[in-house]
C-alpha cells in the first residue's frame, strides 16, 4: 500500500490507537478529519467496493447520531443508494478509522482491528 489516506476523528480513542500503531510501524499516512471533511457518496461507494465488506460495516453503530436517528431499525428497510446518501451527510455516522490505499488493487480497512491491519502490512 502506498499513499495511504487515514480518515479519522481526532478525539476518537480507537482512531488515536490506530494512528499510533501506524506511527510505530513507520507507515506514513495523509490524515483527514472525518468531521471536518466528510467522505462523499462517490468516495464511500469506491471504498465499500474495495473493502469487500457489507455496507452496514461503514456505519458507526455505536455513535450518538446513529442512535438518535434510530438507524438500527431503519437501515434494513433502506436501499443501498439511500444508505450511501445518508452516510455522506455526516462524518459522525461513518465507522472510523478508515485506511484507504490508492491504486486498483488497494485495500480499504474500516475500523481498527490490529489483526486485520497486520495481515495487510506483513
Amino acid at each position: 500500500m502506498s499513499e495511504l489516506l487515514f480518515v479519522c476523528y481526532p478525539r476518537c480513542t480507537t482512531c488515536k490507537k490506530a494512528e499510533q500503531w501506524l506511527k510505530d510501524k513507520g507507515i506514513e499516512v495523509k490524515v483527514r478529519d472525518i468531521k471536518e471533511d466528510n467522505p462523499t457518496e462517490k468516495e464511500l461507494r469506491q471504498w465499500h467496493k474495495k473493502s469487500g465488506l457489507p455496507l452496514k460495516r461503514f456505519f458507526n453503530t455505536s455513535g450518538v447520531k446513529y442512535k438518535e436517528l434510530g438507524l438500527k431499525d431503519k437501515l434494513p428497510e433502506m436501499s443501498e443508494d439511500e444508505q450511501f446518501a445518508l452516510l455522506s451527510t455526516d462524518g459522525m455516522l461513518v465507522k472510523r478509522p478508515i485506511l484507504v490505499g490508492k491504486g486498483r488493487n488497494a485495500k480499504v480497512l474500516v475500523g481498527f482491528k490490529e489483526k486485520e491491519w497486520l495481515e495487510v502490512f506483513e
